[in-house]
């Protein structure tokens, strides 16, 4: 059977094959290309998301211990007993993604059914209502598990798995990916820049004096109305190409567990990703503090969490330095992105005293994250196809939700824990003149704590090197496997 053949009955083409063809009904067959519109769709799911999830990220940590009055320790050990839930709830989300059938496509129909619990659960998570001390850490617990585990899995699974069944061509997929993680910039510059400016203003032009309690309550719910309108975005113009329903069923939920055997590329990148997690809720979630207390001015937190826009530069060029860093060019585009953070973490020690050099580092550093940043999410969809080729089972809803949401969700949990756990030894204390151990403890944590982790996860990437080499061989065996299936039909 013919090449083309191949690509019209499955949805897959060779690598390198990128030529379209025309069905029998006279339509014009998918050539691997995603349309313009389709990846500004994408990125608007990744906008959407961190709208919500990265408000979670930077700002829930300081919502509990200054304005709810949990205590930090308190506060550290909800968002990772949240977190431990995913364990449970990414790979049952996983399979629910994977045995959706629908008119609409398989992770498609989740950007339509989950936005409107995923922007109320967010909400009621900025929240405070008048409780007893226990009663704040119960409901908190319970609305933070809500909102950033059980909710947030089922938006973030299908966005991630979708990537694989947008396209077969790894090019296209890392350029989709690209403006999906534009998007996600986008809404973490969003909430960076708006947020505690929006809370201040709502809160004192609604009660007639500075209400924090309130004004979170009041932008949360424009965030979540912004957020449901960019996922029903999505939802209306994104196409899943290389999913077909009569060739690509699922086994059930124990039999597809086998996807993981021998899928070390996958087992390799969900450590590393899991690692990397921390570092980045670390130097999100710690800048609100490093900002209020060692610089003196809570404001500037916008300033440092607005930066993250900064991103875009290196997030775009992804494509290119990718391809310019030859057969494993996405590991090698995460492993320099993560060497040039280290290298602004480090200079910011040499600048505490000059706000102009400190932000010139915090730049550097900015554009290192978001260039590691986008990788695991292209390689998640590559480790789809290896576990295809390994066991014979195609499984991405399952293998994105834990290789994506868990390591997000686990890793950002860690990620404020540590810290939590740190400034509570070191004695801080919410509003009020902290200690020079509780100053150093604050900077650790900003400056240095990200600096262990990401050299961590760059010692780890090193062995996915060689699997990445791998890739076009495999692709080109599943090819030849999905070619003689055609014909035997």
């Amino acid at each position: 059977m013919s090449a083309t053949a191949t690509e019209r009955t499955t949805g897959f083409a060779p690598a390198g094959l990128k030529t379209a063809t025309a069905t029998a009904s006279g339509e014009k067959a998918f050539d691997g290309v995603l349309p313009l519109k389709e990846k500004v769709s994408y990125l608007s799911t990744d906008m959407a998301g961190n709208l919500l999830y990265s408000s979670l990220g930077t700002y829930i940590m300081f919502f509990y211990t200054d304005v709810f009055g949990i205590t930090a320790a308190a506060a550290g050990w909800i968002l990772l007993v949240a977190r431990i839930g995913d364990c449970i709830s990414a790979p049952v989300w996983g399979s629910i993604v994977d045995h959706t059938k629908t008119k609409w496509g398989q992770s498609r129909p989740f950007f339509l059914w989950m936005a409107v619990p995923f922007a109320i659960t967010v909400f009621l998570a900025f929240t405070a209502p008048d409780l007893s001390p226990t009663g704040k850490v119960i409901y908190a617990t319970v609305t933070y598990i809500l909102a950033a585990g059980l909710v947030y899995t089922g938006i973030q699974t299908p966005i991630t798995a979708i990537l694989s069944n947008l396209t077969p061509d790894p090019a296209e997929r890392v350029k989709a990916n690209t403006f999906r993680l534009s998007g996600g910039l986008f809404g973490t510059f969003i909430t960076a820049v708006c947020t505690i400016p929006l809370v201040n203003w709502a809160g004192k032009a609604i009660t007639g004096e500075a209400n924090q309690k309130v004004g979170f309550m009041v932008t949360f719910a424009l965030y979540g109305v912004i957020a449901v309108a960019l996922l029903w975005f999505a939802f209306r113009n994104i196409r899943e190409h290389n999913y077909d329903p009569k060739t690509q069923n699922p086994l059930p939920f124990r039999e597809s567990l086998h996807v993981i055997k021998g899928n070390w590329p996958w087992i390799t990148l969900i450590i590393a990703f899991v690692i990397f997690w921390i570092a980045q809720e670390d130097r999100m979630s710690v800048a609100v503090y490093y900002a209020k207390y060692n610089l003196n001015d809570e404001n500037l937190a916008t300033v440092l969490n607005g930066m993250q826009i900064l991103g875009l530069v290196t997030t775009f060029l992804i494509p290119l330095i990718s391809k310019r860093l030859g057969r494993a060019g996405k590991t090698d585009t995460m492993i320099l992105g993560m060497a040039m953070s280290i290298i602004g973490q480090l200079l910011l020690l040499t600048a505490s005293d000059n706000f102009a050099l400190f932000v010139a580092f915090w730049a550097i550093s900015i554009l290192g994250a978001a260039m590691a940043l986008a990788m695991p999410f292209a390689m998640l969809a590559d480790t789809v196809d290896y576990g295809e080729w390994k066991n014979g089972i195609r499984a991405a809803g399952l293998l994105s939700a834990v290789g994506a949401s868990f390591c997000i969700q686990f890793g950002s949990g860690l990620g404020n824990l540590i810290p939590s756990k740190i400034m509570a030894a070191a004695g801080y204390v919410a509003n009020a003149q902290q200690t020079p151990q509780a100053l150093n403890a604050i900077q650790f944590c900003f400056i240095w704590l990200p600096v262990i982790v990401y050299a961590i996860c760059i010692f780890i990437m090193l062995f996915y090197r060689r699997f990445e080499k791998n890739e076009p061989a495999i692709r080109a065996e599943l090819a030849k496997r999905r070619a003689i299936a055609d014909a035997a039909v």
